[in-house]
């Protein structure tokens, strides 16, 4: 025989407690565990998928003292003067050392604690036939950047300038800024290129040769070059006076590449 409903009634059973027993303390702490990780990770990560993201940092720069100084003189062909802070440099120059009077002074703008600029100035004294037609100068940098990973390296700033008219002054004003061929580490500490740009010990020759302390230099994938220089030649040299180099270097805000 079929048996068919004929009534029927739901159910509902509920179940309360108060704020402060177990059963709302596991609610509360089941809903922060569900939704806190995931912000955690996202956080922590600085983003979901990215493969390169980047930061704004203010390096930690010091001029080094060194210098390397060629002067290009005319109208005679061959004619220079040169001369560095690195004695061995100076031995193999022979007529051609001619040593300057070199003053600079670094200044922290803003009064972080970093230095913001690098006043720099060598006065080269010339006999009354000699004339300046070119220079060619490098200055070595520690550069430090520390905000994600902590990196360290010797840089420099290499200024070449040439003119058809013999020259009483150079100014330049420019900043000093970083080159990435590749990303920086977000973490760890960095020393790989925490080498002198010029081997100031070494007795021979070819270890000055500018052409190849810059295809050395080139050859790191994070260096620094002096850009949106503008040098600026002054005419009209008086008999006696030297030739004036007056650079202004800054050491602005950076943009550092890093991957995940």
């Amino acid at each position: 025989m079929a048996l068919y409903e004929l009534f029927s009634h739901p159910a509902e059973r509920g179940y309360r407690a108060g704020l402060c027993s177990k059963a709302a303390l596991f609610l509360l702490l089941a809903t922060a565990l569900t939704y806190l990780p995931p912000l955690l990770v996202a956080f922590r990560s600085h983003g979901f998928w990215l493969k390169r993201s980047n930061y704004e940092e203010q390096p930690t720069v010091r001029f080094q003292h060194q210098v390397l100084l060629v002067a290009l003189l005319g109208p005679e062909r061959g004619g220079f003067l040169a001369w560095s802070t690195f004695p061995a440099f100076n031995r193999l120059q022979g007529d051609h050392l001619r040593v300057p009077l070199v003053s600079a002074r670094e200044e922290d703008r803003n009064q972080d604690g970093k230095m913001d600029m690098l006043h720099f100035k060598l006065e080269l004294p010339l006999q009354s036939t000699e004339h300046v037609l070119g220079v060619q100068l490098i200055l070595t940098f520690s550069y430090q950047l520390h905000r994600m990973s902590t990196f360290v390296m010797q840089s420099m700033a290499f200024l070449q300038s040439s003119f058809a008219i013999p020259g009483s002054q150079l100014y330049v004003n420019g900043d000093l800024r970083l080159q990435q061929k590749q990303p920086l580490s977000y973490s760890g500490l960095d020393v790989r290129y925490n080498v002198s740009v010029i081997n100031g010990t070494s007795p021979f020759a070819r270890d000055y040769d500018l052409t190849h302390i810059l295809a050395a230099y080139q050859e790191r994938n994070v260096t620094t070059i002096l850009t949106d220089a503008s040098p600026f030649w002054l005419v009209g040299r008086a008999a006696e006076a030297p030739f004036v180099i007056n650079a202004v270097i800054r050491y602005p805000m950076e943009v550092i590449s890093y991957p995940f």
